[in-house]
């Protein structure tokens, strides 16, 4: 990228991009989640009884997934990340690794705090045609990809939403 073409963010593209992005992020991954084991139905079961546990998943998910839009925003808006985020690749790496970090945090500290809220010993895996290592391998993997997910859409989003454009979209349309 040039010096005429870095791209500066203004206050409305960078909370908006992390609502938007984080919205976005989040409906992707809540279906990876979803379809990769019911695991939204999970996070629903901690904070109510199984009967609404879907709806109460997806609303707690998308809150969740919003917040982390907007501390991605924070963190993207700095100026020392801005003198080192200057192509869209480079927002799409950013999420990634944020979506990781997120992803650890989230499975390392976050789940087991809420389980011991709930009261649960163990989450339960019925959803799965398979049980014991082989169940909670499959769970964790989906966990993490869904995170992954998350970060790289959530940066791209975040990207296109402050006009920064991947380079073969950008040589064909003008960019803001």
């Amino acid at each position: 990228m040039s010096e005429n073409d870095k791209q500066t963010l203004d206050g409305i593209g960078v909370w908006g991009g992390g609502i938007t992005g984080g919205l976005v992020a989040g409906i992707a991954m809540g279906l990876v989640l979803h379809l990769g084991g019911n695991q939204i139905e999970l996070l629903g079961g901690l904070a109510t009884d199984p009967g609404t546990a879907v709806g109460v998943g997806w609303t707690i998910h998308l809150m969740i997934s919003i917040a982390f839009g907007l501390l991605f925003a924070a963190i993207a808006s700095r100026s020392f990340v801005q003198q080192l985020a200057t192509s869209f690749g480079d927002y799409v790496i950013m999420g990634l690794v944020f979506g990781a970090v997120i992803g650890l945090f989230a499975g390392g500290v976050v789940f087991p705090l809420a389980m011991e809220r709930a009261e649960v010993a163990a989450l339960p895996l019925p959803f799965l045609p398979v049980s014991g290592a082989t169940a909670e391998l499959f769970s964790a993997l989906v966990f993490g990809l869904g995170h992954l997910v998350y970060g790289l859409i959530l940066g791209a989003v975040f990207a296109t939403v402050n006009g920064i454009a991947p380079s073969g979209v950008r040589d064909r349309a003008p960019v803001r």
